[in-house]
C-alpha cells in the first residue's frame, strides 16, 4: 500500500469513519494480545415518555470494564441513579468475565462519587483542563486481585 498523499483535518467527523478507526484498532489489538472478547455496553435509563434521562457507555476486553461517559438529567441527580447505573454496568463486566472497571473524571465533574462507589484513584493528570485535574480510576470486581 502506497502511503496516503494528504492528510486532513475534520473538526465534524461521520461517526462512521470513526467506528472504522475504533474497529481497525480493536483488530489490531486483538491479534496483538491474543485476547477478542471486546464488547460494546451501554445502559439507559428512560422516563414514561421513553426519553432517555440517564445512561452509561463503555466496553469491556479482556478482563476489564471501562466507562466512557455516563450521565444522569440534572433534576434526576443525587438520587442514586447514577449509582444504579454504574453496579448495573459492574454486575454485567462480572457477567462477562471481567474482574475490574475502569474509567476517568475531571477534578470538577464526580470523583467524589465514584471514590463512594468503590473506586479507587489510580493516576492524575494535572493541569487538564486549565488548572483542573484529570482523575483516573479503578475498582476491582468480585475481590479478584490483579
Amino acid at each position: 500500500m502506497a502511503p496516503p498523499e494528504d492528510i486532513r483535518i475534520e473538526n465534524d467527523p461521520r461517526r462512521e469513519d470513526l467506528a472504522l478507526l475504533d474497529e481497525r484498532l480493536y483488530e489490531f489489538n486483538a491479534a496483538a494480545s491474543g485476547v477478542d472478547d471486546g464488547r460494546s455496553l451501554a445502559i439507559f435509563a428512560s422516563d414514561a415518555e421513553g426519553t432517555i434521562v440517564a445512561g452509561l457507555h463503555g466496553w469491556t476486553w479482556g478482563g476489564t470494564g471501562f466507562v466512557q461517559a455516563i450521565w444522569v438529567h440534572e433534576k434526576l441527580r443525587r438520587r442514586g441513579l447514577g449509582a444504579r447505573l454504574l453496579a448495573a454496568a459492574e454486575a454485567e463486566a462480572v457477567r462477562r468475565g471481567c474482574h475490574q472497571m475502569h474509567l476517568d473524571t475531571h477534578s470538577y465533574q464526580a470523583p467524589a462519587f465514584y471514590r463512594r462507589n468503590g473506586y479507587d484513584v489510580i493516576g492524575e493528570l494535572p493541569g487538564w483542563p486549565g488548572a483542573d485535574i484529570r482523575i483516573f480510576l479503578r475498582k476491582m470486581l468480585g475481590g479478584r486481585p490483579l
